[in-house]
């Protein structure tokens, strides 16, 4: 059976037509099925949670206190309506010498602090190699053993110039694992998830083995923090997402524009560099992200980056 519009339904339609037109970043937005949440790295005390909220924040992410200092954060984070949703750990050393804690204990005591605030992730940097000959972002090409995760070649050709630094990330996969898997009862007790941090540590520098490192344990309390700026000298940002997919727990928001002919960089303000925001946003719909993007960079005003990130979440 044929349908003919009325008048006044063929009204509504050019009304509802000129108002996407009048407003496209609104109805931009309304095609996502994901919701996304504004958050900045900040102490959780009133003044400065006041701050962030009049700026249009939903939250923040901050570093570990102990426990009862942290629930005390909590009820006044919760009291003005914020949430304190990561704990900023940052760098470990678990490739470190045998038999030393090597950020063990401040590990453990990251995840207590954030089941105390009410947070949602502990983000953890395993640890960095460097210091040997390494390839360029620009020619890595990496193969890596599907069971262990060992390295096997980071460049086409000849890797032999490379051997040492296959060798490190190889030991760094191996302490690394054995201190998270140590971990992962500490984080089940706590129910925050272990978020691994992959920055320019020069370790799992592609979306591949990136991905394939943290699906490794198996886990729900291991999952990836994604920092969406610091990837793209390596592979576009969107790739990264999509290798990663729902291991994303959190994401850290910063850009860096690429030379001219795509080998190094420097950072730019967001919005202003490489990263290709407006595929960054489909991807994290696709995979399902309805989680945090906290600012991570100083460049603009929090009022400034606020607004940045209401085009980033509506896709432009």
């Amino acid at each position: 059976m044929t349908h003919r519009m009325t008048r006044r339904e063929l009204l509504a339609t050019a009304s509802a037509a000129g108002a996407a037109l009048a407003c496209p970043a609104a109805l931009r937005a309304a095609e996502f099925k994901t919701k996304l949440y504004k958050g900045w790295i900040a102490k959780p005390d009133e003044k400065t949670l006041a701050k962030f909220k009049a700026a249009g924040y939903d939250g923040v992410e901050t570093h570990a206190c102990p426990p009862d200092e942290a629930a005390k954060a909590r009820e006044i984070a919760e009291k003005m309506g914020m949430k304190i949703h990561s704990v900023l750990r940052g760098w470990a050393g678990f490739n470190g010498p045998a038999g030393k804690d090597n950020g063990f204990k401040a590990t453990e005591d990251a995840l207590r602090a954030a089941e105390a605030y009410g947070a949602g992730a502990v983000l953890v940097v395993p640890c960095r190699i460097g210091g040997m000959a390494m390839p360029q972002p620009w020619e890595f090409k990496i193969e890596f053993d599907d069971k262990t995760g060992h390295v096997l070649k980071v460049v086409d050709g000849d890797n032999d110039k490379y051997a040492d630094y296959i060798k490190a990330h190889n030991h760094a996969i191996d302490t690394s694992t054995e201190a998270v898997k140590r971990l992962i009862p500490t984080a089940e007790k706590c129910k925050v998830p272990i978020a691994l941090e992959n920055v320019w540590n020069n370790l799992w520098v592609q979306p591949a083995i990136f991905a394939h490192f943290v699906k490794s344990f198996q886990s729900p309390w291991v999952k990836a923090y994604l920092d969406l700026g610091n990837h793209v000298k390596y592979a576009p940002t969107e790739q990264w997402v999509k290798a990663l997919g729902s291991l994303i727990a959190r994401c850290h928001v910063k850009d860096f524009k690429l030379n001219a002919d795509g080998h190094g960089g420097n950072w730019a303000a967001v919005r202003e560099g490489s990263v290709n925001w407006p595929a960054v946003r489909q991807a994290l719909d696709d995979v399902g992200f309805s989680s945090f993007m906290t600012l991570e960079c100083g460049r603009c005003s929090p009022e400034e980056y606020s607004k940045r990130l209401d085009l980033i979440f509506a896709g432009k």
